[in-house]
């Protein structure tokens, strides 16, 4: 891990380019890398709708390369048409990977709260959003219309084992449809998954009682480690379902997200077993951050430091 302070205080105008980003902090972000960097941009949920066009930028500023879309403000995606939204994409030269969708009516899960914004309130959901029990064509159709490759499942019931044969349901019916439509299906997990249902793991029923081929995993390494799952094992037990990841940090308690780095998820040893996995996307990812763009310009820094 990276001490945050010590990066800090060795770059000067880090500090200045999170904030500002003129070209010469663009140019010191971009830096050589292995590997394209990608937003999921849930990141900027907060303020992202007022100005689409200048926030793409920003995150286009920085150094990434890819992004993930989610649920915003707007109906449809960020109050466009998919081919509208990769359009804008394309012209900023970044890169639409995948889009995250709810896999049935959301209910909030037990000891789960939904996360605070900037302005100290917690995060309500808008009415538009759907989800695929209800609305799994129309979502699968957009995301080919978008010309997307990953669809993902961001969130679907686990509380039962009734709900989880539900969802397995839900998940392979929908990985059928994307599969037809070129697209692969991923499911997303929180660390509600890994809470034991009846004497069973529901993350590990997930896996077991989806098809291999048409759902894959788009594995949380924040919410994995708070849970208290080495991700390599996963890697391990499931080698080549793992195609996205989200990248983020969590802090030494397990209460506080935290840019890429400055928190305990042990990512040298993720990083040195990717190959396993199967991994082909690095989404950044910081839940309702109180400086979006200071965090991403860390967890960019960062992650080309440890070499991606």
């Amino acid at each position: 891990m990276l001490n945050r302070r010590k990066f800090l205080a060795s770059s000067g105008v880090f500090a200045l380019g999170a904030l500002v980003l003129p070209k010469m902090a663009s140019a010191f972000f971009a830096e050589a890398g292995t590997h394209p960097i990608g937003l999921q941009l849930f990141t900027l949920f907060d303020f992202i709708d007022a100005d689409v066009k200048g926030n793409l930028k920003k995150v286009a500023d920085i150094g990434y390369k890819e992004v993930e879309s989610a649920f915003s403000k707007q109906p449809g995606y960020y109050g466009m048409k998919p081919k509208e939204f990769a359009s804008l994409c394309t012209e900023l030269g970044l890169s639409w990977k995948s889009h995250h969708v709810l896999g049935a009516p959301f209910k909030m899960p037990k000891g789960m709260k939904m996360p605070v914004g900037a302005d100290g309130k917690p995060m309500t959901l808008p009415a538009h959003m759907r989800n695929l029990k209800d609305d799994m064509q129309s979502l699968v159709d957009e995301a080919a219309e978008g010309g997307i490759p990953y669809l993902v499942c961001a969130n679907i019931p686990t509380e039962t084992l009734d709900d989880i044969k539900s969802s397995v349901e839900i998940l392979n019916k929908t990985g059928e449809l994307c599969k037809k439509a070129n697209i692969q299906l991923c499911y997303h997990n929180h660390d509600m998954e890994f809470k034991d249902v009846e004497g069973k793991t529901p993350y590990h029923l997930l896996l077991e009682g989806t098809s291999a081929d048409l759902v894959k995993m788009e594995l949380d390494l924040a919410w994995a480690t708070k849970a208290g799952v080495d991700p390599v094992t996963l890697f391990k037990a499931h080698p080549g379902r793992f195609p996205l990841l989200h990248v983020k940090d969590i802090s030494k308690d397990f209460q506080t997200l935290e840019p890429v780095g400055e928190g305990v998820v042990d990512f040298k040893h993720i990083f040195a077993n990717v190959k396993l996995a199967g991994v082909k996307h690095y989404f950044v990812e910081h839940d309702m951050p109180k400086d979006a763009y200071a965090s991403i310009a860390t967890s960019y820094k960062n992650l080309r430091a440890l070499g991606i």
